[in-house]
């Protein structure tokens, strides 16, 4: 008999601090940087982010957004077997982050580890649980996108700094003898690395280059489009469904323009795009998660519909996951 793996609940996480465009203009104001809620809304669809308290870490977010899925899903922790966190934005440079939420989880014994994919983080993440499942190896996994970006901006960079916030998503997906997760497609090219990218790194004790967010945001939206209607497609086929079988589109939450583009592609209707970037930025990883949740949570999504889940990142990275939910 196959092995599938299906979700089994979703949970999320946002910190208290919530800024909105203007209160962000207001503070970047003080540093010289000239902004508005009017340019930011229009351009990216962003009203607001949140950013984590300076003691609050990844692993934290990433804890409490596990919680909710573990709680939504009916399980314990002790139950789980596998542990991933897609993440760009680690407690530490070692150990992994998975293992924090492992141990504040108050579990242990199962493999813990990090997927860095940046902003497709998660689908990759969820595409490894998804094989381990199928595999054997598993049969209940914790997958979580947690991003703490709001570290590692260029608050002089008004193109950059009013575009990304905090928070966590996560999903508990297990075994199955019924399909769930139908198909998966992920890709990469290296060769546009330095259109997204964080230069900086630790040597020596020191920081050497720049460690902060560098992003050119036209070549990334041009690229974005293109393969984010490649992927979808893929999975659709791997699949045996056509576009019209979709009934969610829940892409990586980045810019309005980009999802509403990808979604014109696909011949979505703007109805059936779960749109949550107006009210927390682009999270990165934890992006899919949390716009997956919310509509879990608010009663849009239904058992036995059909989900296409897709992000883009740097990298470049890419990639879909097709869900029965």
């Amino acid at each position: 008999m196959s092995i599938y793996s299906r979700i089994l609940g979703t949970g999320s996480y946002l910190p208290p601090k919530r800024l909105s465009n203007a209160d962000l203009a207001a503070d970047l104001a003080q540093k010289g940087v000239e902004t508005s809620d009017e340019w930011i809304v229009e351009r990216t669809g962003i009203r607001a982010r949140h950013f984590a308290a300076p003691e609050v870490a990844c692993s934290d977010l990433a804890v409490e957004a596990a919680r909710r899925a573990i709680e939504a899903a009916g399980i314990g922790a002790d139950d789980l077997d596998l542990i991933i966190v897609a993440t760009s934005t680690p407690d530490m440079v070692f150990p992994s982050t998975a293992t924090m939420v492992q141990h504040k989880l108050g579990t242990a014994g199962c493999p813990a580890f990090d997927v860095q994919a940046v902003c497709s983080g998660f689908i990759y993440a969820l595409t490894v649980a998804d094989s381990m499942i199928r595999a054997g190896s598993a049969k209940k996994a914790l997958v979580i996108g947690s991003e703490v970006f709001s570290r590692i901006l260029d608050f002089k960079d008004r193109t950059t700094c009013v575009l990304f916030g905090d928070g966590a998503g996560a999903v508990v997906i297990g075994a199955s003898d019924e399909p769930g997760i139908l198909a998966t497609d992920i890709h990469a090219d290296g060769k546009h690395r330095d259109i997204l990218c964080v230069p900086g790194h630790v040597s020596g004790g020191n920081v050497l280059g720049d460690p902060v967010l560098k992003m050119d945001g036209q070549a990334v939206f041009k690229l974005a489009v293109g393969v984010l209607e490649e992927t979808a497609r893929a999975s659709l086929a791997k699949a045996g469904l056509q576009d019209s079988d979709i009934d969610w589109l829940i892409p990586h939450q980045a810019n309005i323009r980009i999802m509403q583009s990808t979604a014109r592609k696909l011949k979505m209707p703007a109805e059936k795009v779960v749109v949550t970037v107006d009210q927390h930025g682009n999270t990165s990883a934890a992006s899919i998660p949390l716009a997956l949740d919310a509509a879990v949570r608010d009663g849009r999504i239904q058992r036995g519909q059909h989900l296409m889940l897709e992000g883009v990142g740097g990298g470049f990275t890419w990639g879909s996951v097709l869900v029965k939910y």
